[in-house]
């Protein structure tokens, strides 16, 4: 496709202002829409939107088709009378800094399990209908997952491998049973989707109207602790116990002397393609309900990925193995058309991975935080970008520009504000100006740079195991004097919606 020039702001919506625990699609959302549009922005872009799992990782979700019912909102829920003012009297008073994940998941809840028990008395025949189209519509995944959260709390938590052997290996006869046993825990997990794919659809309807387009997160792997493993187990590789052979991650590097073991079961390609590919089609046609651009994590994965034994500690046992290459994306695009895809492609980056995003014709990214501490060849840096591109500041896996710049070695700091002909108090706003300016079709800046926040606002360490993904933005800082600013690079550098 073309890619327009145009400039947007990364912020995941669990780090919008709002009144409750975390924020969510109602007003929060709506008022950040709105501030898009006072900073002339084209591009809203977010992080995944499933259900989380252990550590509340966007990236390792309950389900890659099912969204996060922690996103409903309250406020959208009591204008539709799907709750009473009386349910939201006992909402605690919640840090606006911060999301407490802890805090917030029993609350929201009790609150969706309120909404349900409405629900089931609701009088409106057009609200019923619609939650029916909805289950029938979304049945081949829905029924799964509904079924996948349902045992997972009858069994206490635990993941699917520790379930009883016939649950775990889905056996017909107990899955039937279990169906029945449990039928209003799976019928509440089918509404709570119903609500969030209703609450995000006008969401979207509200973006587009403003003019702005939603750019989503694939994450290339899927959590093994998920529907999505349980339901099609022939589709990775798992032992007979569903347990992975070999898991995913990447190499020893500069950054890491044992790499990064990530733990994602690695899928059967020669199966997935023996099937024409047909559980990815639907996985992609599923995030384009949600969104208009869809970047690929971990692009250089479908060139090539790092193969870890599932015994294995570390990544440094692993080694490279073929990924399905052009094949996956000729099968989507033959199902799907011109899919509007952005290649994360960050990491070993080989010759052959450039070629496969050159073929696809997929932008790929650059991230000016790593641009500074070599010479000016270094791809990072502006000059070197072409059209085709996407550039960062940074990404929700790096520290903010400030800490970033903070933490530099003194030859790097130099290079960056010799580079940027800019002086340490202006940093951030400098990297985002060359980022506005440079040659790329779309600039993307975090939300924590437009506000020129430190390392206490950093979104997430990959190195750490919890105590991620919390940041939320405090409603006092979206202030019109940064989306003035924010307007004013993008008129500058004509990134601004016409007319502007």
């Amino acid at each position: 496709m073309k890619w327009p020039r145009a400039s947007g702001i990364l912020a995941h919506p669990t780090s919008l202002p709002g009144r409750f625990a975390v924020g969510d699609l109602g007003l929060g959302a709506l008022h950040f829409l709105d501030y898009l549009v006072a900073s002339h922005q084209h591009i809203w872009q977010t992080l995944p939107l499933g259900p989380t799992g252990l550590g509340d990782s966007p990236y390792s979700l309950l389900s890659a088709f099912a969204g996060n019912p922690l996103l409903i909102s309250p406020e959208s829920l009591l204008a539709e009378q799907l709750l009473d003012e009386d349910d939201l009297a006992d909402a605690p008073a919640f840090d606006a800094a911060t999301v407490d994940f802890e805090a917030a998941r029993p609350w929201k809840s009790r609150l969706l399990q309120r909404s349900f028990q409405r629900f089931q008395h609701y009088q409106d025949a057009a609200l019923r209908e619609s939650f029916q189209a909805f289950c029938d519509e979304q049945r081949d995944w829905l029924d799964d997952y509904a079924l996948f959260l349902a045992m997972k709390a009858h069994f206490g938590g635990k993941a699917w491998t520790d379930w009883p052997r016939p649950y775990a290996m889905r056996e017909l006869e107990v899955l039937a049973s279990a169906r029945a046993t449990l039928a209003d825990e799976i019928a509440l997990h089918r509404y709570t989707q119903f609500l969030f794919f209703r609450q995000w659809a006008e969401l979207r309807a509200q973006a587009h109207a403003r003019g702005i387009h939603m750019m989503g997160d694939l994450a290339i792997f899927v959590a093994h602790d998920s529907a999505d493993v349980w339901a099609h187990q022939d589709l990775f590789l798992l032992d007979n116990t569903g347990r992975p052979t070999v898991v995913a991650g990447v190499p020893p590097d500069y950054f890491s002397e044992t790499g990064q073991r990530w733990g994602n079961p690695i899928y059967r390609w020669d199966a997935l393609a023996a099937d024409g590919y047909r559980w990815w089609i639907a996985r992609v046609r599923q995030a384009l309900h949600l969104q208009d651009f869809l970047r690929l994590d971990h692009f250089r994965g479908f060139e090539a990925y790092w193969e870890i034994p599932g015994e294995a500690e570390t990544a440094v046992s692993g080694h490279w193995e073929p990924g399905p290459g052009e094949a996956l994306f000729t099968a989507i695009r033959d199902a799907l058309g011109d899919v509007p895809f952005v290649a994360e492609d960050l990491g070993v980056i080989t010759p052959e991975v450039v070629a496969l995003r050159k073929r696809l014709k997929l932008p790929g990214m650059r991230v000016l935080q790593f641009g500074f501490g070599s010479d000016a060849s270094n791809g990072f840096l502006p000059h070197n970008y072409t059209r085709n591109t996407v550039v960062y500041t940074g990404t929700h896996d790096n520290d903010t520009t400030r800490g970033w710049f903070a933490s530099l070695a003194p030859s790097e700091r130099d290079h960056a504000l010799a580079y940027l002909r800019s002086n340490e108090r202006d940093i951030v706003w400098d990297m985002i100006r060359a980022a506005e300016a440079s040659v790329a079709n779309i600039a993307i800046v975090p939300l924590q740079d437009a506000l020129e926040l430190g390392s206490e606002a950093r979104m997430n360490y990959p190195s750490k195991p919890d105590h991620n993904w919390a940041w939320r933005c405090p409603p006092d800082l979206l202030t019109p004097a940064v989306a003035a600013r924010l307007a004013e690079l993008a008129s500058l550098y004509g990134r601004a919606p016409a007319g502007k």
